[in-house]
Formats: structure tokens, C-alpha cells, sequence
């Protein structure tokens, strides 16, 4: 990457690791041959913005090791930019192992992440960002559950692109065996969400952090406390909104896309942000964010491997007018 060249319009934080997928069924203790690939679900949507055409920026560390060397080329090639990926001397790349998916049922995944070079991430490796050329800032659970550094930086990150006038997305993406306790993560997670303004949370996941059950009750808890709007993701049954457009609130369900066999619904949540975020700004409105969303989405379960059904533009705007 250029130095010189213009800084990123969108940015993304954290943990980026190297994966290894079975290439056989069973559990993961009998497989002998895996693919090397990418994984976190921060990536996944900055990839995914990337193939759209958007300037994109990742901030993370990675460990000065090969897995590190690979994640670097791996992004790059996928066209982020990586000016604020550090390679951190003393700490290694993490690891995730996942078994080959069957079935349309939720693989097995193992990390060995305890004490990678990105829980190391702190608030200092935002100094180096231009936060003035910053448009968007998208935003997960999963660095706050890192570490108290990366929770810091995460803060601070939101902060500063708050001030600096970016737009911010957040995704719970909750990882309960990462955090101390449930209660911890309900109350650090629902003050990080109430400083965005697009807040992202799977049903479940809604239920768990508000208490509440609906997808209405659950929006206007987000709404009551300063987001600008709420797109609760319903599974196979689409997503719903809530929100204000034109000084009045708003709320609506988009159905489902159907999707003929699921291979792998690991990653799913991320096209779905992808869909969502790159049409709110292209300056589409709600209702055809959710469309998209719910398209890539099904894109993503149709695929085996985390990221490998976002689509690029154009494949996008052919899919997008073709009657689903």
C-alpha cells in the first residue's frame, strides 16, 4: 500500500485469523487434510464492502509469523487496506479450526486465539487513523471481548469517529466464552451500541442483550438510547426495521430470500451487514437495505466458507434485478 495514497472511507477492527477447514466430514480430532483460509466476522463484512467497491481500511495485529504474513497477503488481495495492520513481534496470529459443514447445520469451530497479537490490540493503534476522511465506521462485539485493551480501542475508535462525523454500524456478534460473565457483555455491549447508529443484533442475540422479546420492543430499546435505527436479522424468515426516515419513525419486515440448499451458514449475519451497510450508503433507502441485505445473506449460506459468497458489483446489480 501506497503511503501516499488517499486513507479509507470505511474502516473495520479486529481479530483477523488464519482458518484452517476440514476437507472431510467427522469431527475435527479424525480429519487429517484442511484448506488454509481466512476468518473473523469483522473481515468478513470489510471484504465484502471491498468487492463493492468501497475504500476499505482494516485495523488489526497480527503476529510476525507466517498465519500473519498470509492474512496480510490474503486481505490485500481482496483489495483492503492494510496501512493499519500491525505486525506485533511478541504475540502470534490466532488460529481457528472448523469442521467441513453438512447439512445445512452450524459446523464445529476451535479457536487457539488466547493471547494473540490482536487481544493485544489497544487504544494507541488508533493513532495513526485519519478520522477526518473517515465516511463509515463498522463496529462488532467480538474486539471488546478480546481483552480490557481491545476493549478500550474500541471505545475509543467509535468515539473518535463519532466526533469526526463518520456514520457507525455495530453487530453484537456475542461470543459468551470470551467474556467474564453474561452480565458483563449485556452492559458492555448495550453502551458501545448506543454511541452507533445502525444497530445490527440477530433476534436471539436481541433477546439476550435488551431482556426483551419482540423485534419492536427489542429496536426501541436501542432507539431509547440514542441509535438512529434498528435491523434485527429473523433467520430465513428476512429481517425488520425500525427507525426514523424523513423525522418520522418508521418500522417494517422484509421477507426472506429463499434459498433452495443451505451449505454453510457460518458468516450469513456478515453478508447480511454487507447488504444492509453498502446500501444505506449508496443512499438507498431502508426497505431496499434490507432487500440487499437479505440477498447477500442467502448468498452466504449457499457456499461453503465464511466469505466466499459476497458478491462484487456487478454480480450484485445482476442479482439484485433478477426477480428472486
Amino acid at each position: 500500500m501506497n503511503p501516499a495514497s488517499a486513507p479509507p472511507e470505511i474502516l473495520a477492527f479486529g481479530e483477523a485469523m488464519t482458518m484452517f477447514v476440514a476437507e472431510d466430514p467427522g469431527e475435527l480430532a479424525g480429519v487429517e487434510h484442511f484448506q488454509r483460509r481466512i476468518a473473523g466476522a469483522d473481515t468478513n463484512v470489510a471484504i465484502g464492502l471491498a468487492r463493492l467497491g468501497f475504500h476499505v481500511g482494516w485495523l488489526s495485529r497480527v503476529g510476525d509469523d507466517s498465519f500473519g504474513t498470509f492474512i496480510r497477503r490474503a486481505l490485500e488481495a481482496e483489495g483492503l487496506d492494510c496501512r493499519h495492520l500491525g505486525t506485533d513481534p511478541e504475540h502470534p496470529t490466532g488460529l481457528v479450526f472448523k469442521e467441513l459443514a453438512q447439512d445445512g447445520a452450524d459446523p464445529r469451530v476451535e479457536y487457539v486465539r488466547r493471547g494473540s497479537a490482536a487481544s493485544h490490540l489497544a487504544p494507541t493503534d488508533a493513532d495513526g487513523v485519519d478520522f477526518s476522511a473517515l465516511r463509515h465506521l463498522h463496529a462488532t462485539g467480538i474486539p471488546p471481548a478480546l481483552s480490557a485493551s481491545s476493549r478500550e480501542l474500541a471505545e475509543t475508535m467509535l468515539v473518535r469517529a463519532r466526533d469526526a462525523g463518520a456514520s457507525l454500524s455495530f453487530d453484537p456478534n456475542l461470543r459468551p466464552s470470551l467474556w467474564n460473565s453474561e452480565a458483563e457483555m449485556r452492559d458492555t455491549l448495550n453502551a458501545l451500541a448506543a454511541r452507533t447508529d445502525w444497530v445490527l443484533p440477530g433476534l436471539a442475540e436481541g433477546r439476550l442483550l435488551t431482556g426483551r422479546d419482540n423485534p419492536e420492543a427489542i429496536a426501541d430499546f436501542y432507539l431509547e438510547r440514542g441509535a438512529r435505527a434498528v435491523i434485527i436479522k429473523l433467520g430465513p424468515q428476512g429481517s425488520y426495521y425500525r427507525g426514523s426516515l424523513g423525522g418520522e419513525q418508521i418500522d417494517f419486515t422484509v421477507p426472506g430470500v429463499p434459498v433452495a440448499e443451505v451449505v454453510d451458514t457460518v458468516g450469513a449475519g456478515d453478508g447480511f451487514a454487507v447488504g444492509v451497510i453498502s446500501a444505506l450508503l449508496d443512499g438507498l433507502p431502508p426497505r431496499e437495505a434490507l432487500q440487499r441485505g437479505n440477498l447477500i445473506g442467502a448468498l452466504a449460506v449457499q457456499v461453503r466458507g465464511d466469505m466466499e459468497g459476497l458478491p462484487d458489483r456487478e454480480r450484485l446489480e445482476r442479482l439484485a434485478s433478477t426477480p428472486q
